[in-house]
């Protein structure tokens, strides 16, 4: 079973459920073929703008070749695909660069998306590395989610540097930045409050976060890392659009697509944003957040077998 097996299952589903109605007894790609394309796709939230992209592709190929098989399609469809989901030269996913220590990275995103959750599986990633890791907990506005951190850090074998519920979010920031200094710690992830795009005091509040992170690590945060739920589809991509306007987002992490038919939503955030994604989440155990793999994607999206077999 590959990587994304689980993860893709009701996309991929989804995705031929509606394309097989129009492919069967077919043996080109015709206007008919294209159009029950660009409705699945759009079935499975890839986003108007990069479904347009995609047919348009698909049609100025088929143009020009006269004629297209299936089994060419499904090339052309992973090729497509893939080329929108590479935001940089980089064949892999290199998910950090741990030259800078220690590494601090900021994780961002609304409540219920996977973000705590999401930061103790990160923690115990890269625990098993054997890197040194403090996670900060800086939202200070639920005691359930501190709470809720200080259960994953200590399964993760993670420091966690917190206060009492309320405390001023900038300030755990800031002593958390501090102890992985003065610990020698490799990463110190920051866990920010869930925070909807228009309560602008909270969005606000993370330029408060990076200024006291840089006056005791001057280019941090090295990373800030949003994440995002996949399985709600065109609210990801609002969520995307506001915290790229609020703070400089430098990678994503899109939760909970083991169980969506939503998973064209990573290749239109990516290429909507450019953002890369690096992390995905793919159930609810401490292992199941995994290096994104662009072509172990792509390839459980389309497989040849569901058009043409």
């Amino acid at each position: 079973m590959g990587l994304f097996d689980k993860g893709f299952k009701k996309t991929n589903e989804g995705f031929f459920q509606r394309l097989s109605r129009a492919i069967v007894g077919k043996s080109r790609v015709d206007d008919e073929v294209l159009d029950a394309i660009e409705e699945a796709l759009i079935a499975t939230d890839m986003g108007v703008e990069t479904t347009l992209k995609l047919i348009d592709n698909l049609e100025e190929r088929v143009s020009r070749d006269k004629y297209m098989s299936m089994d060419e399609l499904v090339d052309l469809l992973r090729d497509e695909i893939g080329k929108l989901l590479k935001v940089d030269e980089s064949e892999e996913v290199v998910p950090f660069d741990f030259s800078k220590k220690p590494l601090v990275i900021l994780v961002v995103g609304v409540n219920g998306v996977g973000k705590t959750t999401t930061i103790g599986k990160l923690a115990s990633m890269l625990a098993s590395q054997g890197k040194k890791v403090i996670v900060g907990a800086a939202d200070t506005f639920r005691a359930a989610a501190v709470e809720q951190l200080t259960v994953w850090a200590e399964r993760a074998g993670a420091d966690i540097v917190k206060q009492d519920m309320g405390a001023d979010p900038a300030s755990v920031a800031f002593d958390s930045v501090k102890a992985a200094v003065s610990r020698g710690a490799d990463a110190v992830i920051i866990d920010t409050a869930g925070r909807l795009h228009n309560r602008i005091d909270l969005m606000n509040e993370l330029s408060k976060i990076r200024t006291v992170i840089g006056k005791v690590v001057p280019d941090a945060p090295h990373e800030v890392l949003l994440v995002l739920d996949g399985s709600t589809g065109q609210n990801a991509f609002v969520q995307a659009r506001e915290f790229s306007k609020a703070t400089s987002v430098t990678a994503l992490a899109v939760t909970k697509l083991d169980g969506s038919a939503k998973g064209g939503v990573v290749a239109g955030i990516v290429d909507t944003f450019r953002i890369p994604v690096k992390f995905i989440g793919i159930g609810e155990g401490i292992d199941d957040l995994k290096v994104f793999d662009r072509k172990e994607f792509v390839s459980s999206l389309f497989t040849k077998e569901d058009i043409v077999g």
